[in-house]
């Protein structure tokens, strides 16, 4: 069982808005308690800079590298990482996962992180195989209006009328199985064997 306070927590997405829409109400509750890192590629100069507000307004440091492989991932693993689904119907995300699949079980054996891998939700909860199966559900009614207004940060993308709803959507399905107004789901991926007890991620 982890401890009752979380420990860091690496969120490395395959674009500037991925961490918003997939996992921003549980992000902005993490960074309430611990630190929270958001891994991202650099895009464009305006979408880099729409990275930054929608990181600050969930309170986590956002980090731009010129490309998420498995070099870069050594780098930044924290005690535990939220991905995407590694049969996500995104090839750029589907990349992404491979890239830190392949980067955990080094620093696993040298140090002891990360601990927990989780990946998040994905389009319409749609895998390549199928719906995704979580056997994580947090709730994320008390941080679903940060995780918005992070989300509404970037601009240039079609917020308003395409991945806003679908958050939304996505939001009170999920927090319906638990019995809240929102939630977020995320999938235990085993590390070398072992999936932990946890109390948070």
């Amino acid at each position: 069982m982890s401890s009752a306070v979380p420990g860091s927590l690496l969120a490395a997405f395959a674009h500037p808005d991925d961490a918003e829409l997939w996992a921003g109400a549980t992000l902005a509750l993490h960074a309430r308690c611990a630190a929270v890192t958001i891994v991202v590629p650099h895009r464009d100069e305006l979408r880099d800079a729409e990275a930054c507000k929608g990181a600050t307004v969930l309170g986590a440091e956002l980090r731009q590298v010129p490309r998420l492989d498995h070099a870069t991932m050594q780098q930044v693993l924290l005690e535990a990482v939220i991905t995407h689904p590694l049969n996500d119907v995104h090839p750029e995300h589907r990349a992404v996962a491979a890239a830190v699949l392949a980067a955990v079980p080094e620093p696993r054996i040298a140090t002891g992180r990360p601990s927990r891998l989780y990946t998040c939700d994905t389009y319409n909860s749609l895998t390549l195989d199928g719906p995704v199966r979580a056997d994580v559900i947090v709730d994320a009614t008390a941080t679903f209006d940060t995780k918005m207004a992070a989300l509404r940060e970037h601009a240039s993308q079609p917020i308003e009328q395409h991945f806003g709803p679908m958050a939304e959507t996505l939001g009170r399905l999920w927090g319906a199985r638990i019995g809240t107004r929102y939630a977020e789901a995320f999938t235990t991926v085993p590390i070398l064997g072992c999936v932990p007890s946890a109390t948070h991620l």
